[in-house]
């Protein structure tokens, strides 16, 4: 599927055409249902053949690739925090296909995870209200799990279906890069939500760490690792059929330049490094969830989720920093002419930068260091 996504990427991303199609082909692998629980009849493929997934997709698009992180964080939500029916329910669509798009995210609070959507009680039964500003894939999707406050100032998650009356999305998500993400706004002008479509998170969690976290983090490194690939490619194909040796080089073709052979060795090491670490932090989060399911003491169940949590963020540094130094390495393979508007590579660097900023590293190397220096476990969150 890489060599397909990729064919497109370039100019999806220049003349702004969302990946419907793209995201089909997804559909269709069944790659949305792979984190379904055996229990529920899915596949409950490990994280880390998870993560060469997502890999494999970010190198053709990644877009397409970050469409499906809140999916697979909506999974893990209905695993964590769905009840029984609801799980029945909605691991049956999931297993043919059905995509969940978060819509979390939202302007003008003090912190990036305050909120003013409600979900209240009225005399019709229960309403949502409030607007989203980031809707990561909601145009892709059959359901948005919505975040809100309910009438007791808990945050509850409902499962409504995209299309339902009161639900209007806007295609207005204006970043400078991953533009195709449908990460626009989304209204909710008193939609009615059904008791059965409300998720409850658990007070224990503010104060009880689990793997899900880590493991959205996870995969949201691994959209930077496929732009690392995805750039050392083009810069491959750049030296062999773009790139013209300067006259003092002594050479005849660029490839057989030293510099351009130091320079495709430096992306190369950056997109491995990074590969490497992201699939150890994989390795660590599978470690955990199953600590989490099975029988262990709780002293070592709590050692596996924080040795996730710090692989994670040790992976996100290294992603973080080696999609940007691979996707502006790309120029020094040779000449202005990389620079023209037809061969698009900046896309990379944009895709990189704007995702990168989703969760800086700056408060990851904290983590780490005090980790290191004084065994101080990470923060508990239920941020993803």
């Amino acid at each position: 599927m890489t060599p397909a996504l990729a064919a497109e990427a370039s100019l999806r991303d220049k003349q702004r055409i969302l990946a419907h199609e793209a995201l089909e082909w997804v559909r269709t692998a069944g790659i949305t249902a792979v984190r379904v629980p055996v229990k529920w009849d899915g596949p409950e493929l490990a994280y880390e053949d998870l993560a060469q997934i997502m890999i494999a997709l970010a190198k053709g698009d990644p877009n397409v690739a970050q469409v499906l992180i809140p999916h697979f964080t909506s999974v893990e939500r209905l695993r964590l925090n769905g009840n029984a029916e609801q799980q029945a329910r909605y691991f049956a669509g999931l297993r043919y296909g059905d995509i969940i798009s978060g819509a979390t995210g939202e302007l003008g609070g003090k912190f990036v995870t305050d909120m003013t959507t409600q979900l209240i009680t009225t005399p019709q039964g229960l309403r949502l209200r409030g607007k989203k500003f980031y809707s990561t894939g909601g145009l892709y999707a059959d359901r948005l799990r919505v975040t809100a406050k309910n009438d007791l100032g808990d945050t509850v998650s409902a499962l409504i279906p995209r299309l339902r009356q009161g639900v209007v999305q806007h295609d207005d998500w204006d970043g400078m890069g991953q533009r195709l993400t449908a990460s626009g706004s989304t209204e909710f002008n008193d939609v009615a939500v059904l008791p059965e479509e409300v998720m409850f998170y658990s007070h224990a969690e503010k104060k009880r760490r689990n793997y899900q976290p880590a493991a959205t983090q996870m995969l949201h490194s691994t959209i930077e690792v496929g732009i690392a690939f995805a750039v050392l490619d083009e810069a491959i194909g750049w030296a062999n059929r773009g790139a013209r040796p300067r006259p003092d080089s002594g050479v005849e073709r660029s490839v057989d330049d030293w510099y351009v052979q130091h320079i495709i060795g430096n992306i190369a090491a950056h997109a491995h490094a990074a590969e490497a670490t992201l699939l150890r932090a994989a390795r660590k989060v599978d470690e955990a969830v199953s600590g989490w399911y099975g029988d262990l003491a709780e002293a070592e169940r709590e050692a596996r989720l924080i040795a996730a949590s710090i692989a994670t963020a040790e992976a996100k540094i290294i992603c973080n920093e080696s999609a940007l130094r691979a996707a502006e390495l790309i120029y020094d393979v040779g000449g202005s002419s990389a620079t023209l508007s037809a061969n698009n590579f900046d896309r990379h660097w944009r895709n990189a930068r704007t995702h990168t900023t989703h969760d800086p590293i700056n408060h990851r190397y904290r983590v780490v260091g005090r980790f290191y220096l004084d065994q101080t476990p990470p923060p508990i969150t239920m941020y993803d």
